[in-house]
């Protein structure tokens, strides 16, 4: 027969961290509101497609690029380089894969874009961070996109963003010509 004590005490330690998650929840709701933040996105962003593998000497990962990051399916986040983020016109949610060579050299190459929209707006400064507001949300740009483009504040910019519009950041793919 099993022993009452341990059944009583495993019951208690469900309880417990019952509780223990339900609190973590309420205080992540509570820091994600008074932040004004939203993890929605992320959260239900399914990365298990995603792939890690070896070719040659080299490593192969893939990612899912959130915006100044890539996401691999650990949940762990490392940083992408904001020129090749600018000059490729990554999107957010874009798939990409990361070579690294034996030598620790980290190459890039997007292998799955999302599907895109495309939206033209003025190029703003919201303390220290450049933006558009395209169809009443705000984006953010990469100050290296901004740079790259040679854009200034109150340019006209088509920027591009996912199709499903879950998305912070747009990325700049070209500054409309001002009439001369």
């Amino acid at each position: 027969m099993t022993n009452k004590k341990q059944l009583a005490a495993i019951r208690d330690f469900i309880i417990t961290a019952e509780k223990s998650i339900k609190s973590a929840k309420k205080l992540l709701k509570d820091v994600l509101e008074e932040n004004n933040l939203s993890l929605d996105t992320e959260i239900n962003l399914d990365t298990k497609w995603l792939h890690s593998y070896s070719s040659d000497d080299s490593k192969i990962v893939e990612w899912v690029f959130t915006w100044e990051e890539m996401l691999w399916s650990d949940w762990n986040k490392y940083p992408v380089p904001a020129n090749y983020s600018s000059k490729s016109k990554l999107v957010q949610w874009d798939k990409l894969k990361v070579t690294i060579t034996p030598n620790g050299k980290m190459l890039y190459k997007q292998i799955a874009p999302i599907n895109r929209s495309f939206v033209t707006w003025l190029v703003v400064k919201e303390k220290d961070k450049f933006q558009i507001v395209a169809e009443w949300k705000t984006y953010d740009l990469l100050t290296a996109a901004v740079t790259h483009f040679k854009a200034n504040i109150w340019d006209t910019v088509t920027v591009i963003i996912p199709e499903w519009k879950q998305a912070t950041f747009a990325a700049i793919d070209l500054v409309v010509p001002t009439e001369v």
